[in-house]
């Protein structure tokens, strides 16, 4: 779902730069789908660590 919507983001974006400029909108929506790729991989796996330490601080302030 996420990465859908990021695709679509991309997508759209990269529709809005093609009418300006071609060349630099292919290399900053290439810049966003890099970013976007680390970011949902670095979700993917810190999740578990990033939820046990909610976890921890939520049971701390019971």
């Amino acid at each position: 779902m996420l990465l859908a919507l990021l695709l679509r983001i991309c997508a759209g974006s990269m529709l809005f730069w093609r009418r300006r400029d071609g060349a630099t909108a292919i290399e900053y929506v290439i810049l966003i789908v890099v970013i976007a790729l680390v970011v949902l991989a670095a979700g993917k796996l810190l999740g578990p660590q990033i939820a046990t330490f909610f976890g921890k601080v939520g049971d701390a302030l019971t």
